[in-house]
């Protein structure tokens, strides 16, 4: 069940990613980008096995932020993709008060819901925060990196079309080694025991090796949409 769910879930959330930047253009990897920020702060508080590993869930999530960086990079560029990635900034940010400020009111003796915001949002601090520092970092890296390789590749071929696959798998790999590394430990040091950290570390990178690989196809698409003109 774990594991056909996850599958199922990359599909749905790349071919999601392509198809609101087919349908809304670039406002609609933006907005993209807000329900991704929001949802994998939320669902990273999960943990379970799958495909033999303990893991968190919230990686897919976070990894599609990473593809539609890499779209706006190649589509759009640089200052799209860098836009993107503070509009994740201060989604993390908004989401961080509210989700906060639900936790100050005095309940009616009719509510059945409060406790479970409590058990859920109480520890969503610390890891808003560590994603907000982590997220900020990787993706700016990320963003760098994958320009970095463009120019590389350019340069040296003077082909500014070629090697997609590479500065994208190039500049997401490495970002997500990073992120896997900070998040990891930022978010949940103290939470769980030291051979469980490393083991979220290795399922997480391993996840997102997969998901790298798995969102070159769709950079490839949205940028056939972009040059046809339907995106």
């Amino acid at each position: 069940m774990n594991e056909g769910l996850l599958i199922l879930s990359l599909f749905v959330l790349f071919g999601g990613t392509v198809l609101w930047y087919r349908l809304f253009g670039r406002a609609g990897l933006y907005c993209f980008t807000v329900f991704a920020t929001i949802t994998a702060n939320i669902e990273v508080l999960l943990l379970v096995d799958a495909f033999g590993m303990e893991m968190t869930l919230g990686n897919i999530l976070f990894a599609s932020t990473f593809l539609v960086t890499d779209i706006l990079s190649e589509t759009e560029g640089k200052e799209a993709a860098q836009k993107a990635v503070w509009i994740g900034i201060a989604t993390s940010l908004l989401f961080l008060v509210v989700s906060q400020s639900w936790l100050l009111y005095r309940l009616s003796p009719n509510d059945w819901a409060g406790e479970a915001f409590r058990t859920i949002f109480s520890n969503t601090p610390r890891m808003l925060l560590a994603s907000l520092v982590v997220y900020a970092v990787t993706q700016m890296f990320d963003v760098w990196l994958y320009h970095a390789w463009w120019n590389f590749t350019k340069n040296r071929y003077g082909d500014s079309r070629r090697f997609l696959w590479l500065r994208n798998n190039g500049s997401t790999l490495v970002s997500q080694l990073l992120n896997t590394l900070l998040y990891t430990f930022f978010a949940f040091y103290g939470t769980y025991t030291m051979d469980t950290l490393i083991s979220i570390v290795i399922s997480s990178y391993v996840i997102f090796i997969v998901t790298s690989l798995a969102d070159t196809p769709a950079v490839y698409l949205a940028r056939a949409f972009h040059e046809k003109g339907k995106a």
